[in-house]
């Protein structure tokens, strides 16, 4: 009976997860050049008639650039588990289809397009989305599109920002995208570096394992797996600054480096109500598809064994997320007890958990995933020692359990196994 009372609760929870991941929408950014020169960082064209003028903006008839249209083509309704990247066309075209996959809705802000925050006439305002994707922008934003943007990120949305190395300047505007990035959030007029990072100008190429060690991480242990290495070809590295944004959490390294405030590749941060991710290389995302006319290279599962997709994906989902992170939560509050056991740790079906003091009547147990889900939850009609969990058709990954035995809350971490 509670077996089937737990395959009860996880069905029902999965369902809901897949409820819920419909309604999220995912922006990617073509406004500031990301198709110009030698790039194509977007997720799906089907013209290519963009080009850059003397100032530097894409224009139609100047060139033979893509020029990503807002919804991609085929209909990603048709999108199934075994569907090839290639159903899309862009260098982006991978982590989009991967997106839909996972029930996400996916867009294209044109180049044309208008990046507004609250605006009842614009269609593509970006409080109808969840996460904005900025690779590479190589035209300044706006301070009216600075502020929108900031704004998004307080009220709740998800920003993922992507810099390339220093003197990228794809349209010859005198701006690459360190430059445009460090702008956008050092000279919004709202507050300077509201994320706790900047783009440092820098160039360099490397493969790295030196990975933060923060074992809860939701993107460094995320639902995609546990990426171990990153590889950069031509980009730059990212500064900290924890006095402006305590919660600025350097994930992976230059090779060498110590984990602190310098020499970071990848980053993540709170900010207000939302969630920020930074990378400091373009090649990452790049799945080697695209315009025919550029050199591209399969940066997303070719590079670094794959791990590009897997740290990029665990990225997109934690910043779809609205709860606080529960490794933050055990930072703050110390809530990783002795007094709780959990074991076998890893395990593939079944759980236990007990307390060195045993499990009285009218405890709570509960199983949550790293975006704070709860999964599964048990209150004891009884007195026992230990309680025993099925959990074989949860997926692979990192998970919590938390016990509230009356005014006391004990968690712990497991890892799920195929």
């Amino acid at each position: 009976m509670r077996f089937k009372a737990y395959l009860i609760l996880i069905g029902i929870s999965c369902s809901n997860l897949i409820s819920s991941a419909q309604t999220i929408k995912v922006l990617f950014d073509a406004t500031k050049a990301q198709t110009a020169g030698n790039a194509d960082w977007q997720i799906d064209a089907d013209s290519y008639n963009l080009g850059s003028n003397s100032s530097g903006a894409m224009v139609i008839g100047a060139g033979n650039e893509a020029n990503p249209q807002r919804y991609p083509s085929p209909a990603q309704s048709g999108i199934t588990s075994t569907t090839s990247e290639t159903y899309w066309k862009g260098a982006l075209s991978s982590w989009a289809v991967e997106c839909a996959k996972m029930g996400y809705q996916v867009e294209t802000l044109p180049y044309n397009g208008q990046i507004t925050y609250g605006s009842t006439t614009n269609g593509q305002d970006l409080s109808l989305y969840k996460v904005f994707v900025i690779d590479e922008p190589n035209i300044l934003y706006t301070t009216a599109q600075k502020q929108a943007i900031i704004k998004f990120v307080q009220n709740g949305g998800g920003l993922f920002i992507i810099s390339d190395h220093t003197i990228s300047d794809r349209n010859n505007d005198g701006k690459d995208s360190p430059v445009v990035l460090n702008d956008l959030m050092n000279n919004n007029g709202l507050v300077s570096n509201p994320f706790g990072f900047t783009f440092d100008l820098a160039n360099f190429s490397q493969t790295t394992t030196n990975f933060n060690i923060l074992a809860l991480d939701p993107i460094l242990h995320g639902p995609k797996g546990n990426p171990t290495r990153m590889q950069f070809t031509n980009g730059t590295s990212i500064t900290m600054n924890p006095t402006l944004n305590s919660s600025v959490t350097g994930l992976v390294y230059k090779t060498g480096s110590t984990h602190g405030n310098t020499n970071a590749m990848m980053v993540h941060s709170h900010y207000g109500n939302g969630k920020v991710v930074g990378l400091g290389d373009s090649s990452c995302p790049d799945d080697g598809t695209g315009d025919s006319n550029d050199v591209l290279y399969n940066g997303w599962t070719l590079d670094a064994s794959g791990d590009h997709k897997r740290i990029i994906l665990n990225a997109t989902i934690w910043l779809t997320t609205t709860t606080a992170s529960p490794y933050r939560e055990l930072q703050d509050n110390n809530l990783q007890s002795n007094e709780l056991l959990v074991f076998p740790n890893p395990t593939q079906n079944n759980l236990f958990v007990k307390l060195t003091k045993g499990i009285q009547i009218g405890t709570s147990v509960s199983i949550i995933d790293l975006t704070g889900r709860e999964l599964i939850n048990k209150n004891t009609e009884s007195q026992t020692d230990i309680l025993e969990f099925n959990i074989e058709d949860l997926p692979a990954g990192f998970y919590l359990v938390t016990v509230k035995d009356g005014a006391n809350t004990f968690t712990k971490r497991f890892i799920k196994e195929n």
